[in-house]
């Protein structure tokens, strides 16, 4: 049984707390280890490392700071498969996914290598009389990332790329339930030639949280995690005078107009309300099909692909789904599916009954996918997020009545629409109140330069991540009005000075 710890200061860092968490494998439920849970002492000598490597770090060239960025790509890319593995090992999902849980993070590295221009700030010349004015964009200092079991590489990428770039140091608290992939994290960076105390990882639970949302050397906390937590960490974390940005829970719909093309839109919910086990935030799990005849016709077309989901455990080639995270979280998808069907929903694929009998995988935390009809907004399972291999089918009369849907729930994350029909694919975009809207595309996540945002309950804080709004948050702005002596004296002035000056 192995053990995970903590990387502080450059350097491989054994708990002193004397508190583990259990490390499992979800595709056999057999625990493969355990993780050092960080006493508060411990996070507060990983941000005393951060805190003492900000100044010559910040005082790094723009320059040397892409290069190492420009290093960790290489790393990462070289890195990939083995990332991935130890990914799916811990967190369940197939490898193939799980490599694109490392590529989707790694461009977000790629983004960052263009730091010296994305920092660059604004000049105006001469905007008085022999006066200069311009603005430099600044890091904050000490800033942290407390990030989710679903993405362990992708997310922390996300955020630290970014941050790192713009000068700031980093500390990182992943999810305790699959902590190996941040620590391999931390290897590539200090191979990239970040120096020691830059990026630090602290394994741990609430303790570890608590002290990086009230300790006043922590400038600014990102978060991804469920929407309680993230409303905690807001409050938290704001209260105490940080920046911060807590993106939560989401109920994501897929409006199904009757012209579109119903084979892509099949082939399309497949993966995205299956895909990694339904454990993203941007799964697709409410689709809304509008009239009946489309209804009919989407059903009976999805519920033989439901029922063929290739389901194994994660490092099955040929899987195209593996097990849940963990058996308490097993357990409370089972209990969302018993309810569903208690509410008056109609299960047209139960997958409940499913047995993965492959021998040495029978006891992980394997669940087929479901697929739920006649679901109502009044129904508990559609109103909370279920972050499970279920779909729910929602049928409508109109178009009026499937857009206003995602408008009126309490999630505001991502969603899509299947249509032909142009006007109506820009009615719906420009109507309807969710962060990330994808025409034709299930699952509209954006690039490494755009930023990934929701509304509403989804996110907390008015910045998102990565992309231009990453380095608006990571920095400050400081503006300079400069004059320099010219032989021309005017004597004392006692008024602003205006554009007329």
């Amino acid at each position: 049984m192995y053990e995970r710890h903590h990387f502080i200061g450059g350097k491989d860092v054994e708990g002193t707390s004397g508190r583990f968490g259990p490390i499992f494998n979800p595709s056999t439920g057999e625990q493969a280890g355990k993780v050092s849970l960080a006493a508060k002492s411990q996070v507060e000598d990983a941000i005393a490392a951060a805190d003492a490597a900000f100044p010559a770090w910040a005082a790094t060239s723009v320059v040397k700071r892409a290069r190492v960025l420009q290093n960790l790509v290489h790393i990462l890319y070289r890195e990939k498969d083995a990332l991935a593995e130890a990914l799916s090992s811990e967190h369940g999902k197939v490898f193939s996914d799980a490599q694109g849980d490392v590529q989707r993070g790694l461009e977000v590295a790629e983004f960052a290598q263009g730091i010296p221009h994305l920092i660059k700030g604004e000049f105006s010349d001469n905007v008085s009389t022999g006066i200069d004015m311009y603005s430099m964009r600044k890091p904050l200092g000490v800033v942290a990332g407390i990030t989710p079991f679903n993405f362990p590489a992708m997310i922390p990428l996300w955020m630290s790329c970014v941050a790192i770039a713009c000068g700031n140091t980093y500390v990182l608290k992943p999810s305790e339930k699959d902590p190996t992939v941040p620590l391999m994290l931390a290897k590539c960076w200090a191979e990239a030639g970040l120096p020691d105390g830059v990026f630090n990882v602290v394994n741990g639970d609430k303790e570890a949280v608590d002290t990086v949302c009230t300790d006043p050397r922590v400038k600014a906390v990102s978060f991804v995690g469920s929407t309680p937590i993230a409303q905690y960490v807001y409050a938290t974390a704001t209260a105490h005078g940080k920046r911060c940005q807590a993106m939560g829970g989401a109920k994501n719909h897929m409006l199904i107009m009757p012209d579109a093309d119903l084979d892509q839109v099949a082939d399309a919910l497949i993966g995205a309300a299956y895909g990694s086990a339904g454990e993203r935030c941007m799964a697709i799990s409410v689709a809304v099909p509008v009239g009946k005849p489309t209804a009919d016709k989407l059903v009976e077309m999805l519920k033989p692909r439901v029922e063929a989901l290739k389901i194994g455990h994660s490092m099955d080639m040929e899987a195209e789904m593996g097990p849940l995270v963990t058996a308490d979280h097993l357990a409370k998808v089972r209990g969302y599916l018993d309810l569903a069907e208690q509410e008056g929903a109609t299960a047209v694929v139960d997958g409940r009954n499913f047995e993965y009998k492959m021998q040495g995988f029978e006891n992980g935390y394997y669940l087929g996918g479901s697929l739920f009809d006649n679901v109502k907004p009044e129904m508990r399972t559609y109103k909370e997020e279920i972050f499970g291999p279920t779909l729910q089918i929602m049928r409508t009369e109109s178009f009026d009545e499937a857009a206003n849907l995602p408008s009126i729930h309490e999630y505001g994350n991502g969603t899509s629409i299947y249509t032909r029909d142009g006007d109506t694919a820009r009615e719906y975009v420009n109507r309807v109140e969710v962060g990330m809207v994808g025409v034709n595309v299930p699952i509209p996540v954006p690039l490494a330069f755009h930023t990934f945002g929701g509304w509403k309950n989804s996110a907390f804080g008015d910045i998102n991540q990565h992309g231009m709004e990453g380095v608006r948050f990571y920095t400050k702005t400081k503006t300079v009005t400069s004059r320099w002596p010219t032989g021309i004296r005017s004597g004392a002035e006692f008024v602003i000075p205006t554009l007329n000056s």
